[in-house]
């Protein structure tokens, strides 16, 4: 079986240097349907990732900067009244698109946050009584700083319980960064960046990925990591039902991005704390930030007995 979306990373590779696996991650997420939080500190590559797979996908691409006086409605759309039709009509807002840039998501008051509740579980907004479906793929890509609160409002459990994952940027290595300087040093290669898939070639992979064959003792070893959440006396609320399900089906995606018919238990040891470790509530005005959740979360998967190799 061969590495199914090799050209569109080698496209992002041409802007983004040294993210193998936050690009793997961000494509297994974008397989599944569910959608990501990106979450680190200013310059470290978030907005251009997002803007870098969108150029390489031949679908509609919005962002959306959040501030506290952003509204619902300048995110869902809003009906407003035309006097040449003399009749309301619709004035679609930015989620009508394939892939949504949600900027510095955590600026906005939580009713604006919520706006997007709908339209991450749902895929549809009701606007005025009136739902409206919206384009395959959808796809949103947030991001935030997690060391300045200044102006922000904390996300809610709910709110964060609709990312499939929450994936880290991190630092590039100084050979990297160097790449990146003489890369960046006379053009922006995003300006140049064009698509390699077309909206069908992704809802072609989003229905391949199913066949990916996840073994019963492995579906074992995911129920028993999310019951040690559960049981966790640091975690008052462990991980629900949908954090099991979303383990499993990120895990086939992630498998088939790497070429296999097939999940391994590396595959679940790798994806479990971008998946699970922002869905843990360890208590009433305690920070959701990696820093807090992440130690716990390895510390929960150095405790549960990884399958061994000897099953059939």
């Amino acid at each position: 079986m061969s590495k199914p979306l090799t050209a569109l990373k080698t496209n992002i590779q041409k802007v983004i240097i040294g993210k193998d696996d936050v690009i793997d991650e961000l494509f297994a997420a974008l397989l599944v349907g569910g959608h990501v939080l990106i979450e680190d500190v200013p310059g470290t590559g978030k907005t251009t990732l997002a803007k870098a797979l969108a150029a390489s996908i031949s679908g509609a691409f919005a962002r959306i900067q959040f501030t506290p006086d952003l509204l619902p409605s300048d995110i869902t759309g809003i009906n407003y009244f035309n006097r040449k039709k003399d009749d309301f009509v619709l004035r679609y807002g930015p989620v009508f698109t394939n892939i949504l840039l949600a900027d510095e998501l955590n600026r906005a008051t939580p009713r604006t946050q919520s706006a997007l509740l709908e339209c991450m579980e749902e895929k549809q907004v009701t606007i005025d009584g009136v739902t409206y479906s919206l384009a395959a793929p959808f796809f949103v890509i947030a991001t935030e700083n997690p060391i300045e609160t200044a102006g922000t409002f904390p996300l809610p459990e709910a709110q964060l319980d609709r990312f499939l994952m929450r994936l880290p940027m991190g630092y590039p290595t100084q050979e990297e960064e160097l790449s990146i300087l003489n890369r960046f040093k006379t053009d922006n290669p995003l300006d140049s960046l064009q698509p390699v898939y077309t909206q069908e070639d992704i809802v072609a992979m989003q229905q391949a990925y199913i066949k990916v064959t996840i073994h019963p003792i492995l579906q074992k070893y995911i129920l028993d990591i999310v019951a040690a959440t559960r049981s966790n006396p640091k975690v008052p609320i462990g991980a629900s039902p949908r954090a099991s399900l979303a383990l499993q089906n990120v895990a086939k995606a992630y498998a088939f991005i790497q070429g296999r018919s097939y999940v391994t238990p590396e595959d679940i040891v790798h994806l479990a704390c971008p998946v699970l470790a922002h869905r843990l509530c360890i208590g009433r005005g305690a920070s959701h930030s990696a820093s807090q959740t992440l130690p716990i979360m390895k510390d929960i998967l150095s405790k549960v007995p990884v399958p061994t190799e000897s099953w059939s």
